[in-house]
């Protein structure tokens, strides 16, 4: 997979996840997948999307913890 599809699969998955809420967890799974192919591909990883993947995970963390 290209360096430009992965940048295209990310930039749905967050417009999916603003415009389907309800489905944060499966689109973090998605967006914690495509990082991971990036980071295989040793393409550098968009510190935004790698600070929102630490975040949804610390959330979904404390959810479990409730």
């Amino acid at each position: 997979m290209s360096f430009d599809q992965l940048k295209n699969d990310i930039s749905y998955l967050l417009t999916a996840m603003q415009n389907e809420p309800e489905d944060a967890h499966e689109l973090y799974l998605q967006i914690k997948e495509k990082l991971s192919e990036l980071k295989a591909f040793g393409m550098p990883l968009p510190e935004d999307l790698v600070r929102m993947e630490q975040e949804l995970e610390a959330e979904f963390a404390a959810d479990k913890a409730d």
